[in-house]
């Protein structure tokens, strides 16, 4: 966002002459009057007071790098290689652009906005400027792939926990990677493998995106919320948010490495917007009532022949109405 300096001066709220805000920048008032309208462009309201200036009427809620790592729990602060942007395709790509080796700091991006952002399957992720946020973190774990199991599950409770310590209540999560809030989804993760980096070792991106101020979403095609509408009465704030999940990913992965998946299963279970609920897969190949997930992640749905297992990857649960 070129405009993002003069927008933190008008972020207070007041009016502020082009004059004050020109010598502010250390450029002409033209100069000015450019960078109001490109702002304007992005989508920031900005009221023009003849012979007093400009007057920011949008909320604005900047990202900002120190405000960010303040706000992750001491213990990870030195862990972690922080990078926050403007805007970028993917937060997920650039930690892999980063060049994630697994030997140095733990690699985190965050972006104002993505003009490609991905969902589970390669699906497009809504990533408008300055109302979400966007988040990827690169992981490493040891013990191949197998140790992997119910990982997008673990990260799920994280995240939950994380959002209800801010404010929210009753995060839900619906299997295998979407949080969800009062029946609407809220947010995702999105899990990407790349590959072993020696015999055992292995790299996770971890995607996070969570709806924060969002008011409306062209083309998306499933009930949706924000933590601005289903949380009444709270201001939220992105740097906030950022470092309370930062923390909790970092926590989640720790306690997983040391005793695996099934130290989460039942707080999974607890949120389970599935559970007891009849569901199908879709297609409509398998239907029962949803009866949590067993001790590797896979979601289970108790039919007339027996719990049948579902896999990550295969199919998507939907509920029947």
């Amino acid at each position: 966002m070129k405009s993002k300096v003069l927008i933190s001066l008008l972020s207070d709220g007041r009016v502020h002459s082009g004059e004050s805000l020109a010598a502010k920048m250390g450029v002409s008032r033209t100069a000015i009057w450019k960078q109001i309208r490109r702002a304007m462009e992005e989508g920031f309201v900005i009221d023009t007071i003849r012979g007093r200036g400009y007057q920011l009427v949008s909320d604005v809620d900047l990202l900002d790098f120190d405000d960010i790592l303040s706000s992750v729990a001491e213990e990870y602060r030195s862990a972690i290689s922080l990078r926050v942007l403007d805007e970028v395709d993917s937060t997920n790509a650039e930690v892999v652009r980063a060049g994630h080796s697994g030997t140095h700091d733990i690699p985190v991006v965050i972006a104002d906005c993505q003009t490609a952002g991905r969902g589970r399957r390669g699906r497009n992720w809504s990533s408008p400027r300055g109302e979400n946020l966007y988040l990827s973190l690169g992981l490493t774990f040891d013990g191949g792939f197998s140790v992997l199991d119910g990982l997008s599950l673990v990260l799920g409770v994280a995240v939950a926990d994380a959002l209800e310590g801010l404010g929210a209540r009753e995060i839900g999560l619906k299997w295998p990677n979407d949080i969800f809030i009062e029946r609407a989804k809220l947010g995702g993760i999105l899990i990407e493998l790349q590959g072993e980096l020696q015999e055992g070792v292995v790299q996770v991106i971890c995607g996070i995106g969570i709806n924060v101020h969002m008011k409306s979403a062209e083309g998306v095609d499933q009930a949706w919320s924000s933590l601005d509408q289903a949380v009444s009465g709270q201001q939220w704030c992105r740097n906030e948010i950022a470092g309370a999940l930062i923390s909790a990913v970092l926590n989640a992965a720790d306690v997983f490495t040391r005793f695996g998946f099934g130290h989460f299963r039942e707080a999974w279970q607890q949120r389970d917007i599935f559970q007891g609920k009849p569901i199908a897969a879709r297609g409509g190949e398998i239907s029962g009532i949803g009866a949590g997930i067993d001790e590797t992640g896979n979601y289970l749905l108790d039919t007339d022949t027996g719990l049948v297992p579902v896999r990550a990857g295969e199919i998507s649960l939907r509920e029947v109405l």
